[in-house]
């Protein structure tokens, strides 16, 4: 496993464990790496939509030559302080950094003195800025602006609200650790829920799109192959680092048909997985003799390599949205096929997983079962929905054409 880049590195090209990249966790960087990804195919989408008569640009007026107001100098003196404190901070106490570097960026804790030196700094240049491109008097001009030049703020809100909902919905089902340690269960790099992130993610960009007037269906059509790309790419980050959303034990031996492959694909151990735990239920982990790195443990006991099974199955779903994307003629239907597929591939894959299980009506289901049947009942009225009225549209439109 691959807890920091620093391990990678050494994979690669054979430096040392645990330097500097190690401050550099796997799955925050590919996290980093969905999001990005996310946002490409996102943009790829609505700016193809746009050429196809779904959306009209709105005008914005944009106007040049203003000095900086004091908003915009505090906002920067802010980013100052939090830059050149923190950081400053993070070099003085670099070991703990390295090892956790939630625990500081997550904290009040920095140097004030370089953080007020900092804040000064960026607060003056902001102003310094603005001063020498003034124009007298301004200048005030109208934009147009489509959908797609609005991805790098709908990508922010996308990743506001997908973080706070997968950490919400993870500490709902981590209750009691979070009673017994509030702050270290909101601060840890693990514990994220993906479907909480799906909920609020979506929640916040439609808000977005509505308060900027963009149409709903062909947004929620064109968000569909960018989510399956970014939860495929962010599970990659899963399976690297070992995070934990790991299978349960695995001991049978592998099938015939898979005798070709490598045997991590059938059953794993996670040796220095990110958790670096003593004990991680359901099973034990073991130190790795000999080792002298950070991450020395591993799982007593191969377990189904879950993450990359879910790589592979939003690889599958990606190609079906993908091939889908130009055949679909009704709005929204897409999006809804894409709950569909999703609801379908984790409740399946919950079936190997380890996780929290709840008892509901008698049953006992994990929250991603439970979101997943949901979804799926969702989907189906959601695409009996667009259907009709997509129907309801052409027979209307067939009226008027024949008066």
């Amino acid at each position: 496993m691959y807890p920091d880049l620093s391990y990678i590195a050494h994979a690669l090209f054979g430096t040392q464990p645990d330097n500097w990249l190690s401050i550099l966790k796997t799955f925050g960087f590919f996290l980093a790496i969905a999001f990005i990804v996310s946002a490409v195919v996102f943009y790829h989408e609505l700016k193809r939509k746009a050429k196809e008569g779904f959306y009209q640009p709105s005008t914005v007026s944009v106007t040049e030559g203003k000095t900086a107001s004091l908003a915009e100098i505090l906002a920067n003196a802010f980013v100052g302080l939090l830059m050149f404190g923190k950081g400053v901070y993070a070099y003085q106490n670099y070991d703990i950094f390295r090892h956790d570097p939630a625990s500081v960026v997550f904290s009040t804790k920095l140097n004030w003195l370089a953080g007020l030196l900092g804040a000064a700094a960026l607060g003056a240049l902001t102003w310094w800025d603005a001063y020498r491109k003034r124009l007298e008097p301004p200048l005030t001009r109208d934009v147009k602006v489509w959908p797609h030049d609005r991805i790098s703020e709908m990508t922010v809100w996308a990743a506001a609200g997908g973080i706070v909902g997968a950490k919400v919905f993870d500490l709902f089902d981590n209750w009691q650790s979070f009673l017994d340690d509030p702050v270290g269960s909101l601060t840890s790099g693990g514990g994220l829920a993906f479907f909480g992130g799906l909920v609020l993610g979506f929640i916040a960009v439609v808000s977005y799109i509505m308060r900027k007037g963009i149409p709903f269906w062909p947004t929620a059509d064109a968000v569909a192959p960018s989510l399956t790309a970014g939860y495929g790419v962010g599970r990659i980050g899963c399976q690297l680092s070992g995070d934990g959303d790991w299978g349960i034990v695995n001991n049978a031996p592998k099938p015939e048909w898979m005798s070709f492959l490598p045997d991590w694909m059938w059953a794993f151990n996670y040796p220095h997985n990110v958790l670096n735990m003593v004990r991680t239920e359901p099973v034990h982990s073991i130190s790795i003799e000999n080792c002298t790195w950070d991450y020395c443990f591993q799982l007593s006991e191969p377990v189904y390599p879950t993450p990359f099974y879910e790589v592979l199955m939003m690889l599958v779903v990606f190609g079906i949205l993908w091939g889908l994307r130009k055949r679909i003629p009704i709005p929204g239907m897409l999006f809804f096929i894409y709950l569909a597929l999703i609801a379908a591939e984790r409740f399946l894959i919950e079936k190997i997983r380890v996780n929290v299980v709840h008892d509901v009506l008698g049953m006992r289901l994990t929250q991603a079962e439970i979101i997943s049947i949901l979804l799926f009942l969702i989907s189906i009225a959601g695409a009996v929905f667009v259907w009709q009225k997509h129907r309801k549209q052409q027979q209307a439109s067939s009226a008027g054409t024949e008066e």
